[in-house]
């Protein structure tokens, strides 16, 4: 019990010190290790919750395959601006074009897209380019722009088109699979700082500036949280298509709804199919970039982004710390089926929990969790097991050494049932006892050494005898042996069986005591009684130390008889009463010389019993 207290200490202070540890990291954004399973956990939420219908904000106009089959691809900038004309003929809030416009084009081209593009309030994009695809950036709490990666270089569209429409940074953040999980609102480079496109759309669609405090964003009266690095969190509807999306070539064509643009955002984009920029997602391997800057801005306006900010990462590094605590405590509290179901239902209540938030937009970690419960929980079962195993081994050898010292058979009883005779019972019961005579002398003269060798040979040679005849030795006394016939239960053959034992004992005893010479040439002899009757089993003792016996009027005349036998110069007596319920007859008391029954007074009663003395042909 010390050793698994001991663990279970150790092991909630570890698991807790390592739930802190991933918890700090991911308030900090440095558990990128962690990146690819919450990514695979994230799309798992977004399938389990299913696709959704998009707010009505934004339209996409699409270069798609039509339009590059009758315009050609890229599209020059004349049909571009018919396009943009069109477009804004239907009234809509915003022109977006997430198209990099960085080189000039034919003149006339170039002047028709800028007049076009006077009419509705636009917005044209920019790119940052990045020397690695992973950003390392310093926390400065000093520095709101601290953490918001540098650009090595920026591409912006030709000064006569930014003097006519707002520029918006295209570039989005991915995970390892590909997949854009936030849109980074502030870019900066070259000594210039730009928002993004998304948010450039969606704050010309509303008419207010953007106001940034530390890990949020103001439109308005719209208050939307923000990931470190002024990043918001970015969720899909559904696949390529869920919001509204339209060929150009209807646009050109006269087709295009009016009811699909009039005080809409309309996004124009390529689709085109081998175009380049599409991106994996939940619902769709190559969703167009498109719909993905579509997306964020509908977010922007309608405010149905995902929440995770640092109070969210706050309450990931909580439950880091909480989860695998409670769990190490229910596998220390109960390790049965009632147990492990409760385990089984805290770590499903969390799964389904943290599924639900997401649901309502919460986007609260999944993988965090898992890395700091799953390590310490695996490891403190590996050490209940490691440590079950060692005490079971324990166990093995106590039980083990419990058949060698306590009464054969007996043992198995104690292992079932730990109550077995804790209460006495009174029973009927065969006893045996034997003992050397003339050992006390011949012990001082040999030493202790072979004292203890001489004893272990005999004892073994009764422990054998009384296994062979389903007796229970209950307890060896110096130089000699109680055996009892009847425990744990009663049985019509315990004096058969008794009397067959006591003449064993005799043959072998007499073998052994010729074979050794240490005992022949001192004459060493020895004696048994037998007797059946009434008994008390019970345990004797106290609570740390107890033995198994038998006592009663039965027990001290079978010792007595050892007396009768030595006096008479045989080697055993057996009283008249186990000779009757054994049979007179019987085969082992054959093989040796029977008389009685002889009437017979005993020490220390007042009545005598008949007496049967038995001797081996042998004498």
């Amino acid at each position: 019990m010390q050793a698994k207290r001991l663990l279970i200490t150790i092991s909630l202070l570890l698991s807790a010190l390592w739930g802190g540890v991933l918890g700090y990291m991911h308030l900090s954004g440095s558990v990128g290790f962690l990146d690819r399973l919450e990514s695979s956990l994230t799309d798992l939420r977004s399938t389990v919750i299913g696709a959704r219908e998009p707010p009505p904000v934004t339209t996409i106009v699409a270069i798609d395959d039509q339009t590059a089959a009758g315009n050609g691809y890229p599209l020059n900038r004349a049909t571009l601006a018919r396009v943009v004309a069109a477009v804004s003929a239907m009234k809509p809030k915003v022109i977006a074009l997430d198209l990099l416009l960085v080189d000039p084009g034919p003149e006339e081209g170039d002047a028709a897209l800028v007049a076009a593009l006077q009419h509705t309030p636009s917005v044209i994009a920019a790119a940052g380019v990045f020397p690695t695809d992973t950003q390392v950036v310093e926390h400065d709490a000093n520095d709101p722009l601290a953490d918001i990666p540098t650009a090595s270089q920026m591409l912006l569209p030709q000064a006569r088109f930014s003097d006519v429409a707002a520029i918006g940074v295209v570039n989005v953040a991915t995970d390892e699979t590909g997949t854009p999980r936030f849109i980074p609102l502030i870019s900066r480079g070259a000594g210039r700082v730009d928002p993004a496109f998304p948010l450039r759309v969606a704050s010309l669609a509303l008419g207010i500036n953007p106001a940034f405090s530390p890990g949020a964003l103001a439109l308005g009266d719209r208050h939307l949280p923000t990931d470190s690095g002024q990043r918001l969190p970015i969720t899909f509807y559904g696949p390529r298509g869920s919001i509204p999306t339209f060929s150009a070539a209807d646009a050109l064509t006269g087709k295009l709804p009016a009811k699909a643009v009039e005080d809409r955002i309309v996004v124009i984009g390529s689709t085109v199919t081998g175009g380049g920029d599409v991106f994996p997602t939940p619902f769709d391997p190559v969703l167009p970039g498109v719909e993905v800057m579509a997306t964020a801005a509908t977010h922007l306006i309608a405010g149905d982004s995902l929440v995770r900010d640092r109070n969210v990462r706050l309450l990931d590094s909580l439950v880091a710390v909480a989860l695998p605590l409670l769990l190490i405590s229910l596998l220390a509290w109960r390790r049965s089926a009632i147990g492990y179901a409760v385990i089984a239902s805290v770590a499903l209540a969390w799964a389904a929990l943290n599924i639900v938030a997401f649901a309502h937009g919460y986007w609260f970690s999944a993988a965090l969790p898992i890395a700091a419960t799953l390590p310490p929980v695996l490891l403190f079962g590996a050490a209940e097991i490691w440590i079950d195993r060692r005490q079971a081994a324990q166990f093995a050898a106590q039980s083990d050494l419990l058949q060698r010292i306590e009464a054969p058979g007996l043992g198995e009883w104690l292992a079932r049932d730990a109550n077995f005779l804790a209460e006495p019972v009174r029973q009927d019961a065969a006893v045996v006892f034997i003992d050397l005579s003339g050992f006390t002398g011949l012990s001082e003269a040999i030493g202790a050494t072979n004292v203890r060798e001489i004893l272990s040979e005999f004892f073994e040679l009764i422990e054998e005898e009384a296994r062979s005849h389903g007796g229970a030795i209950t307890s060896f006394m110096g130089d000699g042996a109680m055996i009892l016939f009847g425990l744990p239960k009663p049985s019509e053959d315990d004096a058969a069986r008794a009397a067959a034992c006591a003449v064993r004992l005799c043959d072998r005893m007499r073998l052994w005591l010729a074979a050794h010479p240490a005992l022949s040439a001192s004459k060493i002899g020895f004696k048994v009684g037998a007797h059946c009757g009434p008994v008390v089993a019970s345990r004797l003792g106290t609570g740390n130390r107890q033995q198994i016996t038998a006592t009663g009027d039965t027990v001290n005349v079978a010792s007595r008889l050892m007396e009768v036998a030595a006096k008479r110069d045989v080697e055993l007596a057996l009283s008249a009463a186990l000779m009757s319920a054994a049979g007179a007859d019987s085969a082992p008391l054959r093989s040796g010389r029977l008389e009685g029954p002889t009437q017979t007074q005993l020490r220390g009663r007042s009545e005598g019993i008949d007496v049967w003395l038995w001797r081996g042909y042998a004498l």
